[in-house]
C-alpha cells in the first residue's frame, strides 16, 4: 500500500469561504479523491504554518556533520526534529505538497522544512571523487505532486514570466534530495484579479488535481 505524505505551507487555513488558502483547498481535493478510492492507505499530514520547523543554526550544522558516535545528548536533541521529518520522507511513496507563491518564492516555513531534511548522510551523500558534482541523493522512487497558487500569472514553463517563478523551479530543483523521480506541478493563478481568468484557472487546477489522483490510484492498483 502506498504511503502519502501531505505537506501544507500556506499561512491561511483551508476554509471554503473568505480568505481561504487555495493551495490547501486544492491539495485537500487530492486527498478526498484518494480516500474515496483507497481508504486503507496511510496518509501522514503536516501543516507547516501550524508547526513551523526551526531554522538551522550553527550548532545544528555542527551536529549533523558529526559522526553518530560523537553526538552529545544536546546534539541529539537538536537534530531530533530533523530525524522525524526525514523519517516521514523515507516512508512516503507520494509527496503531496501545497505552496502559495510568496514574493515569487516559497513560504519561509517550507524553506525551513527543506533545510531540516536535505542533510548529509541522511538524504544525500558527499564524495569529492565525483568531481565538481560531489552531492548525490540517497532516496529514490517517489512521486511529488506540487500544488501552487499565485496572485499573478504566466509563470508556467514557456510563458513570459516563467523566469520569475522561484517557487516551482526551486522546489523541483530540491525534489531529488527527497527521493523524487517524478515531479507533477499544478498551478492556480490570477488570484489577486478575482476575475474570470482566476475562476478558469482554479477550475482547471481542480480538474487536474482530481485527474492526477485518479491516475496515481490506477497505478497502485496494478
Amino acid at each position: 500500500m502506498p504511503n502519502i505524505l501531505h505537506i501544507d505551507s500556506s499561512a491561511r487555513s483551508a476554509r471554503l469561504e473568505g480568505h481561504s488558502s487555495i493551495s490547501k483547498t486544492l491539495a485537500a481535493s487530492f486527498i478526498t479523491v484518494w480516500q474515496e478510492n483507497r481508504l486503507e492507505d496511510e496518509i501522514e499530514y503536516r501543516d507547516l504554518s501550524i508547526n513551523p520547523p526551526a531554522f538551522v543554526s550553527e550548532d545544528w550544522i555542527a551536529a549533523v556533520f558529526k559522526e553518530t558516535s560523537q553526538l552529545t545528548a544536546a546534539d541529539k536533541a537538536l537534530i531530533a526534529p530533523s530525524d522525524t521529518l526525514i523519517g516521514e520522507i523515507e516512508r512516503a511513496d507520494i509527496i503531496l505538497m501545497s505552496a502559495p507563491m510568496y514574493n515569487y518564492g516559497m513560504p519561509g516555513v517550507l524553506k525551513a522544512w527543506f533545510d531540516q531534511i536535505i542533510r548529509i548522510n541522511k538524504t544525500f551523500s558527499f564524495d569529492l571523487a565525483r568531481g565538481d558534482q560531489p552531492l548525490e541523493p540517497i532516496l529514490s522512487g517517489k512521486v511529488m505532486v506540487l500544488v501552487t497558487s499565485s496572485g499573478e500569472a504566466n509563470f508556467q514553463a514557456g510563458e513570459i514570466r516563467a523566469h520569475e517563478d522561484h517557487l516551482t523551479s526551486h522546489i523541483k530543483l530540491l525534489s531529488p534530495y527527497l527521493g523524487v523521480d517524478e515531479f507533477i506541478s499544478i498551478y492556480s493563478e490570477f488570484q489577486e484579479f478575482s476575475d474570470q481568468r482566476h475562476r478558469d484557472s482554479l477550475d482547471k487546477a481542480e480538474q487536474k488535481i482530481r485527474a492526477t489522483a485518479l491516475q496515481l490510484i490506477e497505478r497502485y492498483k496494478k
